[in-house]
């Protein structure tokens, strides 16, 4: 009666954050037996919250006994792969996945996946804020708000915009986003990276890794690290890209005279930048992919445009003052 296979399936969460405590109240909900595990100390918010579902925690230490009795562990991004304990888990062949990974299997929403060096932020808003406009039942997660999982264990919308770290990305199996967007790619977090630049835009591109013919993957058309990356290793998804420099021939968008043109199956709309109330022409991109998304989301073009020239960004980010 004791044998594991009649026993619950146990979760082992590594790491009592945003991410790790939204993964426990879904593990929880889904019948798993959830153990939360923190070298640090975990906050008084969230002990009430671990409390409050009846989960089991401990804080400033990993009990590596305990956490090898799991079916499956979430590791929260900010804890290394090279960590001994995880080359412990992986070594029994205990899967090890992000938060990410974990809501994406409980949920049927419409992902919109956003990563990239710089930028994602505000795309991630962007993107939330036309699809909103658009009166689509959405929500914003990721490395943003409130957790993912979290909210796939609450509210669960049909859409969600998920702003993505390569630490998350490194953690999924099957996740594959509908929409993906890459923003760009400059060498950043190269320490987790063995300092590869390499390595570092492989992890990038896994947000493609699990997309098919019948999903699309925005991204920097401007951007050499992505085009090389992409001549090499070729993505499943419709290619959407968008340019500031040349004019995209199929699908994708671009700018020409000041207005931003997106073609989506002979589908076109423009829009006037002037209007944009974000300035910059690293804006104009964040736009371009942020209307793509609601263009492909059949997203109308007036609210597309109004949405554009209300949304005035993260708060004092690259402000007029």
């Amino acid at each position: 009666v004791n044998s594991k296979s009649k026993m619950k399936r146990r979760l082992v969460v590594l790491g009592a954050g945003e991410s790790g405590v939204g993964t426990a109240i879904l593990g929880k909900k889904k019948g798993y037996d959830v153990f939360v595990s923190d070298k640090g100390i975990i906050t008084d918010d969230y002990k009430e919250v671990l409390k409050s579902f009846e989960i089991e925690w401990e804080e400033k230490q990993h009990t590596v006994a305990r956490v090898l009795e799991a079916d499956v562990v979430m590791k929260s991004p900010g804890i290394p792969d090279n960590v001994p304990l995880i080359g412990e888990l992986k070594e029994k062949g205990i899967p090890v996945i992000s938060e990410i990974e974990f809501g994406a299997r409980y949920t049927s929403a419409t992902v919109v996946g956003i990563t990239g060096s710089n930028g994602k932020t505000t795309t991630t808003m962007l993107t939330n804020h036309l699809l909103k406009g658009g009166k689509l039942d959405v929500s914003m997660a990721g490395n943003i708000g409130d957790s993912f999982a979290k909210q796939v264990a609450e509210k669960n919308p049909l859409y969600y915009v998920l702003e993505l770290s390569s630490f998350q990305l490194d953690g999924i199996v099957d996740f594959a986003p509908h929409i993906a967007i890459l923003t760009n790619i400059t060498p950043d977090h190269l320490d987790r990276y063995d300092y590869k630049l390499e390595k570092y835009i492989a992890s990038k591109f896994r947000i493609a890794m699990n997309q098919n013919d019948q999903d699309y993957f925005i991204y920097d058309a401007d951007d050499k690290n992505i085009t090389d990356y992409l001549d090499k290793h070729p993505v499943k998804s419709k290619l959407l890209p968008f340019s500031l420099t040349r004019k995209i021939d199929h699908n994708g968008a671009y700018l020409e005279k000041e207005n931003i043109t997106i073609i989506i199956d002979n589908n076109k709309i423009t829009m006037p930048t002037t209007d944009l109330a974000l300035k910059g022409n690293h804006n104009v991109k964040n736009a371009m992919a942020a209307a793509t998304v609601s263009h492909l989301l059949k997203i109308r073009k007036n609210t597309i445009r109004e949405c554009l020239e209300n949304f005035h960004g993260v708060e004092h980010r690259l402000e007029s003052v």
